[in-house]
């Protein structure tokens, strides 16, 4: 005869825990088979393991012993019988048994999560150190010069680091330089390169009008590095509007092109690449500044973008400016790499950088 109803419910949940907990216990029971059988009895991930099991069947037996005592208490009405419910000191006791225990397997568990939370903190750097790195090299945002528009687009080859670099300052206040380079080789070092080289332009580009100088004094300190095979392309245009002329100079980089009076003119190498030769010249270029010309410059992944054999080409992106010269400057950097893309029979694995400067007054 049902003599406590409460305790119905009580029983009713107990045995529904117990249940569930009795279910976790046995899969992880099976789960410590298979990990002891490949790493060991002793291993961290065994003893984790064991530990999580052991706890699990430690609440099923606190709830198997609260269903039985709430169940003979809802029809048993006898003084006896609340003391049924002691019987859950046995695992309580069974938990002070493997209290030691247990604590250890915590403080592996703590340590073996604080590991990989550091381990995921070191690969998060690893992803986001070359984007920082590449956006000193090649920044997305170029800050406005009154004057000119500036549009730029760089693009990372399958190396973790990148080797190209563009750069585009004030250098006086009537002169204005854009740079383009690439640096031979990816990884780490070159990109170090890349960025040591950028920055000592920006010194040699202000204490010298003409930039087949400042290549000339740029080409000694990195000379003088030792870096051994690691050889910089370099384009440098000076745009003068106090003289309505742009100057031009370069150490072996593929040619760039200027719209101006009507046509596309190439700006071939005036020296060889940087840091081929110590005492390498670099002769510089003058050409007329009008109000719309405009300065193309690119880096080698634009032009070696290949179809089988063939190369996009110089030609190609000569082409791709006359067809539109007045284009927004953005809108040609970006329809120049999707040409490329077009062109090409497979995704390009090199660096891609672009740098489209045109004088508006």
């Amino acid at each position: 005869m049902l003599e406590r109803p409460a305790f119905v419910a009580v029983a009713v949940a107990a045995l529904a825990a117990a249940l569930v907990w009795g279910r976790s216990a046995r899969r992880l029971q099976r789960a410590l088979g298979r990990i002891a059988a490949a790493t060991g009895a002793s291993s961290e991930a065994t003893q984790l393991a064991r530990g999580a099991f052991l706890k699990d069947l430690h609440v099923t037996a606190i709830y198997a012993v609260i269903a039985i005592g709430a169940g003979i208490d809802a029809f048993v009405d006898e003084p006896w019988t609340d003391y049924l419910l002691f019987a859950a000191i046995v695992p309580a006791l069974i938990s002070l048994r493997y209290g030691r225990a247990l604590l250890r397997q915590a403080r592996i568990a703590e340590a073996r999560s604080q590991l990989e939370q550091r381990a995921e903190e070191v690969l998060d750097q690893e992803e986001l150190a070359p984007r920082a790195w590449a956006a000193r090299l090649a920044p997305e945002d170029i800050p406005e010069i009154p004057g000119f528009e500036v549009g730029s687009l760089y693009r990372p080859g399958t190396g973790m680091m990148a080797g190209d670099f563009f750069d585009v300052f004030r250098t006086a206040p009537t002169r204005i330089a854009a740079v383009i380079g690439d640096v031979s080789g990816h990884g780490i070092e070159p990109s170090i390169t890349a960025f040591q080289a950028k920055y000592l332009l920006r010194v040699f580009l202000r204490q010298y009008r003409d930039p087949g100088q400042a290549l000339e004094q740029l080409n000694r300190q990195v000379f003088g590095m030792g870096r051994g095979e690691e050889f910089i392309s370099m384009a440098v245009v000076v745009f003068d509007t106090g003289t309505a002329t742009l100057r031009y100079a370069s150490a072996g980089h593929p040619p760039a092109f200027v719209w101006h009076d009507g046509d596309v003119q190439g700006l071939t190498a005036t020296g060889p690449l940087i840091s081929l030769t110590d005492e390498a010249d670099y002769g510089a270029r003058e050409l007329p500044l009008d109000a719309g010309d405009l300065v193309l410059l690119y880096t080698d992944g634009l032009a070696e973008a290949r179809n089988g054999v063939a190369l996009f080409g110089e030609e190609r992106i000569a082409s791709h400016l006359r067809r539109d010269p007045q284009v927004d400057v953005d809108v040609l950097c970006k329809s120049l790499a999707e040409a490329a893309d077009d062109f090409a029979d497979q995704p390009l694995s090199d660096d891609v950088a672009i740098l489209a400067v045109r004088r508006t007054s």
